[in-house]
C-alpha cells in the first residue's frame, strides 16, 4: 500500500504533442514530404489535363496518322499522371508513417502512468479480504487507501480516456495508410496498362512508317559519325548545332526567281533571317520526377551542372519537352542512351540517363510525343536547355521553385 500512495502522491506526466519530435525518414524533413506530395498532385492534375486535350485533339483529327499521333501523345501523359500518382501516394506514405512514429510516442507516454497505477491496484487487489482484518493498522490504512483512491480514480478516469482519444487516432492513421497502399497499388496497375497501350500503339506507328525507313537511316549514320568525332558531348551539340544552323539557312533559301520585265522597278532582296532572334519555346520538363540537381550546382565529381537532374520513377516515360526534330538518339561513351533534339533558332535540348530511346534520328516530334524510358532502378536524368551552344536556365520556363 505504500507503494500505492508514493505512486498517488506523484503527479501523472501530461502528454503534449508539441513535446514530441517528429523524425521523419532518413534524410526528409516533414516540410520537404508535404512539399513533394504538393508537387505530385500538381504535375498528376497537369498530366490529367494534358491528356484530355490530346485525346480530344485525336478526336478531331481526320488523318490516321495525326489520329495515332495524338493518341500516342495522350497515353504517355496518361503514364506520366500515373508516375505523379505514384509519387504522391509515396508521399503519403512517408508522412502517415511519420505521423504514426509520432503517435507511437505518444501513445506510450500516456500508457507508462496508467500502467504503473494499474499494476499497483492489481498487487492490492490479490490481498485477501481476512487478512486485512486482522492485521494491525489495516482498517486505518484501508480508510487512507479508500480516500486516496477517490482522488486517484478520476485522473485514472480522466487518462484512459485519454488513451482511448490516442488509440481512436491510431485506428484512424492505419486505415488512411492502407488508403494510400492502395491509391499506390492502382497507380502502378494503371501505369502498366497504360506503358502496354502505347508500346502497342508504337509498334503500330513503326510498321506504317517503314518505307521511312532508309531516309531515317541515312540520318542516323551522320549522326553517329558526328558522335565518333566529337571530343565530348559539348562538342557533340556544337557539331549538331552546326548541322542544323546549316539547314535551317539551306530551308531558308528562296527558290529561282525570274528575271523581271522591269530591272529598275525591283526593290531590294528581302533581308535574311535572323535564326537567333526567337525567344525562348514552350518548354516542359521530359519526366516526371523529383529535382536533385539545379543548374550550377557542383557534384560530387566537381563537374559544374549546367542542367536540371531528376529522379524518376523505375522504368518512367520520358516526353518531348518542347517540338523539334530528333537530331542524336542513342547510346553516347558513359552517358547511357542520350537524345538530343533541335528546336531551330539556336535551341536545342539534351537528355541523357535514359534507359531506350523510341524516337528516331530525323523525327519531327511535337510537345508531349514519347521519346524514351528511363532505366528500371531509380535512375536521374539530366535535361540541358542549350540557345546557340550557351546553356539556358530551365527553371523560370517550367515555373518550378
Amino acid at each position: 500500500m505504500a507503494g500505492l500512495m508514493a505512486l498517488a502522491a506523484t503527479r501523472l506526466p501530461a502528454a503534449d504533442d508539441r513535446a514530441i519530435i517528429l523524425s521523419g525518414t532518413a534524410g526528409t524533413t516533414l516540410a520537404q514530404e508535404q512539399q513533394a506530395l504538393k508537387n505530385a498532385r500538381r504535375q498528376s492534375d497537369e498530366a490529367r489535363d494534358r491528356s484530355a486535350r490530346l485525346e480530344q485533339q485525336a478526336g478531331l483529327a481526320r488523318d490516321e496518322a495525326e489520329q495515332a499521333r495524338r493518341r500516342a501523345a495522350a497515353l504517355a501523359a496518361r503514364i506520366q499522371q500515373a508516375e505523379a500518382d505514384i509519387q504522391a501516394a509515396q508521399a503519403r506514405i512517408a508522412i502517415i508513417a511519420r505521423m504514426q512514429r509520432a503517435q507511437a510516442a505518444r501513445l506510450a507516454a500516456r500508457q507508462e502512468p496508467v500502467v504503473r497505477l494499474t499494476a499497483a491496484l492489481q498487487m492490492m487487489a490479490r490481498r485477501p479480504l481476512a487478512l486485512a482484518l486482522v492485521q494491525p493498522g489495516s482498517v486505518g490504512d484501508a480508510v487512507h487507501m479508500r480516500a486516496v483512491l477517490g482522488q486517484v480514480l478520476p485522473v485514472i478516469e480522466q487518462r484512459t480516456a485519454g488513451l482511448r482519444q490516442e488509440l481512436d487516432k491510431s485506428r484512424a492513421l492505419r486505415a488512411t495508410a492502407q488508403q494510400a497502399a492502395d491509391a499506390l497499388g492502382k497507380a502502378q496497375a494503371d501505369r502498366k496498362d497504360r506503358q502496354t497501350a502505347l508500346a502497342a500503339l508504337e509498334t503500330q506507328k513503326r510498321i506504317a512508317a517503314r518505307d521511312y525507313g532508309a531516309n531515317a537511316g541515312m540520318e542516323s549514320e551522320r549522326a553517329l559519325a558526328l558522335g565518333e568525332r566529337a571530343r565530348d558531348i559539348v562538342d557533340l551539340m556544337d557539331r549538331l548545332e552546326q548541322a542544323g544552323d546549316l539547314r535551317e539557312r539551306l530551308a531558308a533559301l528562296s527558290g529561282p526567281l525570274l528575271r523581271p520585265a522591269r530591272p529598275d522597278q525591283t526593290g531590294a532582296p528581302a533581308p535574311e533571317r535572323d535564326a537567333s532572334a526567337g525567344g525562348p519555346p514552350p518548354y516542359r520538363l521530359p519526366v516526371i520526377g523529383q529535382l536533385v540537381t539545379g543548374m550550377g550546382e557542383v557534384n560530387d565529381g566537381g563537374v559544374r551542372s549546367r542542367g536540371l537532374t531528376l529522379v524518376t520513377q523505375p522504368g518512367a516515360q520520358a516526353i518531348a519537352p518542347t517540338a523539334g526534330r530528333i537530331a542524336f538518339a542513342g547510346p553516347y561513351r558513359d552517358y547511357g542512351q542520350i537524345l538530343i533534339i533541335d528546336h531551330g533558332q539556336g535551341w536545342t535540348t539534351l537528355i541523357t540517363g535514359l534507359h531506350r530511346v523510341t524516337a528516331q534520328v530525323g523525327d519531327s516530334v511535337r510537345q508531349g510525343d514519347p521519346v524514351g524510358i528511363t532505366g528500371p532502378e531509380r535512375p536521374n536524368i539530366t535535361v540541358e536547355l542549350r540557345r546557340n551552344g550557351r546553356p539556358v536556365d530551365i527553371v523560370p520556363l517550367v515555373g518550378l521553385g
